[in-house]
């Protein structure tokens, strides 16, 4: 058994041993971390206590998912995991009766300036497989062609990547400046959509899970905004699935979390994904974004 900083736990305490935990630099600053020393991590959990918040928030107690102990539904190993790929449907295919703007919110500390064009934005990592499928309308739910959306997100561990305007607090291990992972650009096709192959992100203290997009064309910004998971799917898998539990439960939720807590609460649907198995254990993870 592991803790979210990957260092080996007695079975009986759920802490790390000693021995372990001092083998190397690396492990002194996961240490350090664990106890709020270094910023951006959450909280350490034991494996079979998925139900248990992490510091500073409570745990829906509606989420609705499976009992701790129960298996996990949804696959691992990361994107190479989506072996049925060209199964998964068109989310897309039903009519919009209406297309209202999703909310301006902060593009936060952790941007890069860099544009990566690929559809696959893993980097090897391991989580829950995720196809992103956005597709970009008008207010009149016209498909908006030749748009760039832009991701970023979190690993698994609740880290960013690459050079950000603050390393020291979106990175939680400063060799991830050299890396990309979870960041990409993708250009709208004829119908307004684009995809990306990810993971489900990681948490960290005071944020409900998101991902941050960014619409733009070459010349002007359209809008900048953060989508989000269901609490009840978040709830599941930080209980249930063996890449995410000994992480605990994410220590904010929709009411709690900044950002989401200031959007109106009729408008909150605008921001939340929507989420279907596939037949692999992949997440197809889908929203239609009005932002012109």
């Amino acid at each position: 058994m592991k803790n979210r900083h990957g260092l080996p736990l007695d079975p009986i305490t759920c802490e790390p041993t000693f021995g372990q935990i001092l083998s190397n630099r690396r492990d002194v600053l996961r240490l350090l971390a664990g106890v709020s020393l270094l910023p951006l991590v959450p909280a350490i959990g034991c494996g079979d206590d998925g139900g248990e918040s992490g510091p500073g928030g409570d745990v829906d107690a509606g989420a609705g998912g499976p009992d701790a102990g129960a298996q996990s539904d949804w696959a691992s190993g990361g994107t190479a995991a989506m072996t049925d790929k060209s199964s998964y449907p068109d989310p897309f295919t039903g009519a919009l009766a209406a297309c209202a703007l999703v909310a301006t919110t902060t593009e936060g500390p952790c941007t890069t300036e860099s544009d990566l064009a690929r559809e696959d934005v893993s980097e090897g990592w391991s989580g829950l497989p995720v196809r992103l499928a956005l597709k970009v309308v008008d207010a009149s739910c016209n498909p908006v062609a030749g748009m760039t959306v832009k991701i970023w997100h979190t690993n698994l561990e609740g880290s960013y990547s690459g050079q950000t305007p603050n390393n020291n607090m979106c990175l939680q291990q400063q060799d991830y400046s050299s890396q990309d992972f979870f960041r990409g650009v993708q250009t709208t096709d004829a119908d307004g959509t684009v995809y990306f192959d990810t993971c489900f992100p990681g948490w960290y203290r005071g944020r409900a899970i998101h991902i941050h997009f960014q619409v733009k064309s070459e010349t002007e910004s359209y809008r900048i905004s953060q989508l989000f998971f269901p609490e009840d799917i978040t709830a599941d898998i930080f209980a249930t699935h063996g890449d995410y539990s000994a992480y605990g439960q994410p220590d904010t939720v929709f009411t709690t979390d900044n950002v989401m807590s200031q959007i109106p609460e009729a408008q909150r649907d605008r921001h939340i994904l929507t989420v279907e198995r596939m037949t692999d254990g992949a997440m197809l993870a889908s929203k239609v974004v009005t932002v012109i």
